[in-house]
Formats: structure tokens, sequence, C-alpha cells
């Protein structure tokens, strides 16, 4: 394709995504709902996924929910829709470690555009905590829209968008059976890099979600809810180390 008409489509591309932004721009960000209750742990890992000499009766999984806020470049955007992680947390030989279940998120529409982005797992976690942090999760952010091709993302997981949650909120205990746990997390430094992915649009995403994005451009709130189930014996949560949800007595 000649430039010149390159350069016609890409901004004809342009316009279409933006349909509306004038309107929609700066935007205040909107009340995150009450996080969704109940555990799911059908994600669970298998005890067959767990590290080899896993004790079942040392382990436990973690079925986390959560509800909040994103603001990513020019995406302002509560994510009341939820996200879900589960995954399984133990000891071998005396060691904590952690085996990752699953991720799901639902789409968000970007306000003034015809984009959606979808939350995704970018392939690393660590949710024991420590006290400079609740825990870490990489994240990438999968875009969909009018011509926007598969795969295109904002972060892989290769250069993928770098949490490091920080309490905002302490737990509480809001069941017993199973046992839930609610509490409150963010991090408001971490960078996003450019579009990956997505052919001859990725220039077009770019200035359209304003990419990359600097530290102090972006945070992510959430209220989160973590239901735990031992696997030495199914309802009951297995003691455990200081995992996601440390210093809730059980």
């Amino acid at each position: 394709m000649r430039p010149a008409r390159l350069a016609r489509r890409l901004v004809l591309s342009l316009a279409a995504l933006t349909l509306g932004v004038g309107v929609t721009a700066g935007s205040a960000h909107a009340a995150a709902p009450a996080p969704v209750p109940g555990a799911d742990f059908s994600a669970c890992p298998a005890l067959s996924e767990l590290p080899e000499g896993a004790d079942p009766g040392d382990w436990r999984c973690e079925a986390m929910t959560a509800v909040g806020h994103l603001t990513l470049g020019r995406i302002d955007q509560s994510l009341d829709k939820g996200m879900a992680i589960t995954f399984a947390e133990g000891t071998v030989d005396g060691k904590f470690r952690q085996v990752f279940g699953a991720m799901t998120a639902a789409p968000v529409r970007v306000r003034g555009t015809l984009l959606e982005i979808t939350p995704r797992y970018a392939g690393y976690f660590d949710f024991q905590s420590n006290d400079r942090r609740r825990g870490e999760l990489n994240l990438k952010f999968g875009i969909s829209g009018p011509a926007v091709p598969s795969g295109c993302s904002i972060g892989t997981d290769e250069d993928p968008v770098r949490l490091v949650l920080k309490e905002t909120a302490a737990s509480t205990v809001v069941s017993q059976d199973p046992l839930v746990v609610a509490f409150g997390v963010a991090d408001n430094r971490f960078t996003a890099p450019r579009t990956s992915g997505c052919g001859r649009l990725g220039p077009v995403l770019d200035s359209v979600l304003r990419m990359p994005s600097p530290a102090g451009a972006n945070s992510l709130e959430l209220d989160a809810r973590v239901g735990l189930r031992g696997y030495g014996e199914a309802g009951t949560a297995a003691s455990s180390p200081s995992g996601l949800i440390s210093g809730i007595s059980r």
C-alpha cells in the first residue's frame, strides 16, 4: 500500500476508534461497587498440579474476586464486572510455594471509543505478603474493536504491566464457611508499554490510548474477597504460611 493511502487509512481508523471522545474525556471516577460475594473453587489447581512432595494437608486454594477502578493512559474505567484469580499455596520441605490456577475478567469499554480492553494474566504472580507489599501480579490488557487484530494488547508475557500491590484496607473476615476474607489493594506507580501485536493499527492505538504511559499516570484499585479451602479436607482452610491474606487467624 502506498504511504499516502496508508496514512489516510490510519487517520480514518483513528477517527472511527475515537467516536465521542470529546464528550467523555476527563470524566470523574465512578464509585466501585462492593466486591463480588462468595467463593468459586472450580478453577483451583488439581492435586496433580501441586509441586512434587506437596502434602495436601499443608496446601490450600485461594479464590479471589475483585472489583475496582483502572487508570491506564487515557483509560479511566470502573472494573464493575469484576475479575477473578485462583491459585494454590503451601509448603514443600518447609519452603513456601505457589501454583497459579486461572484468571478471568470481563471486557471493559474504553469511554469515548469503540474499543474494549480485557485484563489477562501475563505469566507471573507472587502473593506472599511482606512488609513492603501485599503481592505482585503481571498483567496484559487485550484490545478488541473495529479492525483490531487478534492478539493485540497493552503488555505481553515478555513485557507486561507489572503490579506491586499495597494494602489500602486491612483484612476482615466476612464468612467462616467457607472462610472468606475481604481487603483492599492498589498500585499507582506502574508503567505501561506501547501496544503489541496490533499490526498497522499499533500507532493509531498508541495515540488513542496514550501509550506508553509513565509511572504516575496509571493506577489500579481493587476491593477484593478471597475464599480459602484446604486440599486436606474439602471446605476447610488448611494452615499455611503468610500469603495474600496474611494476618488473619485461621
